[in-house]
């Protein structure tokens, strides 16, 4: 590669250039630029190939194939932010804009806040003229797509409790991930199921980018692993693309002065339901897209998880682990980071107290130190970190059970809670049992499996 010198206040345009699909070797192409720059090419490549798709499905995967170019595009997109946005070929229509623009200027709020950028009003994706409206009104055809689900497995408990139900109902299914991660296929390895690992490689330059002064930041993964499982299934020819996001993700973190910013938009309720519209009446429309654990709290999920031990040593909520450990990290637990501390206080509740101190290796909850972490997490004198975690009022009323029990109330970081914060609780503090009902309302699971599902996650 040569050097490229890379000035993003510089920079005017960021284009979408081509995207193609090989269905011989299985490999995607998807191809972007800045200005009149180098073209910037990520591969995308799905195993199993050859792949044999009738006319029908081979334009379905072609639809899918832009969209997923489109979502993808936000990684490279961040690096300059510049004021405009072309989509070479045929052009958008309205609906496709409409959506990107949800996804861009929510997935990259974070991104936004800590950059000290406002991206509203500043990303438009461009709709082209009457035949590009008029094919967005086309319905989608149905592909007589199989009764099989690809869940996303990303080596946390979340995952894992949508893997049990699915396999407890009976659904087809293959645990399917992106990436080289050798912990998350040690996970997947041990459900037994059928696996999918799915390559993506980001156009190398990027990196360069990084070094020579880009924005930098986080992004909405989830849509892009959405983007790229949806395209899978297509060319699978199976009907269910399945996540495993609960209801808090829709929640964000309240700053002062600046409002909500949701670190996991794209795993929230908004980017789900409109998601799953647009692959119904864009892409195919057998195509589903949902979260089976939508209903439910984080609490909710920590106690349906509880109820298995055969994963304790291979699960990792830990995002230290797979930023900084490489892929094979001596502790799954990093001990110190919000993820772990949300995920031990969630835990407790439901598990005995040796096995949990177990899975981590230390009781985080006894380590004064902590204190700011689990503060952060109650939104007590601080938000909601930027992190993948459940609800202040969870949290609370986690730490509100564990200060009632004998084996935990005398834990340094329990106990300053019964001490110090509690009493300024008052009435304003709910109860974990009133936190694991779940919500009928405000999910897309399919209304079949939810039915035979209820019961399963009642309280």
């Amino acid at each position: 590669m040569s050097a490229v010198v890379f000035d993003r206040d510089a920079i005017r345009a960021f284009r979408f250039v081509r995207c193609g699909f090989d269905a011989g070797t299985g490999v995607a192409q998807l191809v972007y630029a800045f200005d009149h720059g180098p073209e910037l090419v990520e591969t995308v490549t799905l195993p199993g190939a050859p792949f044999a798709l009738d006319p029908a499905r081979a334009a379905a995967a072609q639809r899918a194939l832009r969209l997923l170019h489109l979502v993808a595009g936000v990684s490279y997109y961040k690096a300059a932010v510049p004021p405009e946005i072309r989509v070479e070929g045929d052009g958008l229509d309205a609906a496709t804009a409409a959506l990107l623009e949800e996804i861009y200027v929510h997935g990259l709020g974070e991104f936004a806040y800590r950059n000290g950028l406002d991206l509203h009003g500043r990303i438009r994706f461009p709709v082209a003229g009457d035949k590009a409206a008029a094919d967005g009104d086309a319905t989608a055809p149905t592909l007589g797509l199989r009764h099989h689900a690809l869940v996303a497995i990303g080596g946390g408990k979340d995952s894992l409790v949508s893997i049990e139900a699915l396999r407890a109902l009976g659904v087809d299914q293959t645990v399917s991930w992106i990436g080289g991660s050798q912990l998350i296929r040690a996970c997947a390895a041990r459900t037994g199921l059928p696996m999918l690992n799915i390559g993506r490689q980001l156009a190398p330059e990027l990196f360069e980018f990084n070094r020579q002064g880009a924005w930098n930041g986080h992004i909405p993964v989830t849509a892009v692993n959405s983007a790229i499982l949806a395209f899978a299934a297509v060319v699978l020819g199976v009907d269910q693309v399945v996540f495993s996001n609960e209801r808090s993700a829709s929640y964000g973190s309240l700053i002062e002065g600046t409002g909500e910013v949701n670190h996991q938009w794209s795993k929230g309720w908004a980017f789900e339901r409109a998601f799953a519209a647009y692959l119904r009446e864009h892409v195919a429309a057998d195509l589903s897209y949902y979260s089976l654990l939508r209903p439910l709290s984080e609490l909710a999920v920590a106690r349906q998880f509880a109820r298995t031990d055969q994963y304790d040593a291979y699960f990792s909520s830990c995002n230290r682990n797979f930023h900084l450990l490489g892929e094979r990290p001596v502790n799954r637990w990093c001990g110190v980071c919000p993820k772990c501390h949300f995920v031990f206080l969630a835990l407790a509740p439901f598990m005995p107290k040796p096995r949990l101190v177990g899975i981590f290796g230390r009781n985080l909850l006894d380590d004064p130190a902590q204190v700011p972490g689990f503060d952060a997490l109650l939104e007590y004198r601080d938000h909601k970190p930027f992190e993948c975690v459940g609800e202040g009022r969870e949290s609370r009323a986690a730490m509100a059970a564990l200060a009632a029990r004998p084996e935990w109330r005398e834990d340094a970081v329990v106990a300053r809670f019964a001490r110090e914060i509690a009493p300024q609780l008052a009435g304003d503090q709910e109860d974990v049992a009133a936190l694991l009902v779940p919500d009928d309302a405000g999910h897309g699971v399919p209304a079949p499996i939810w039915e035979r599902l209820r019961d399963r996650f009642a309280p």
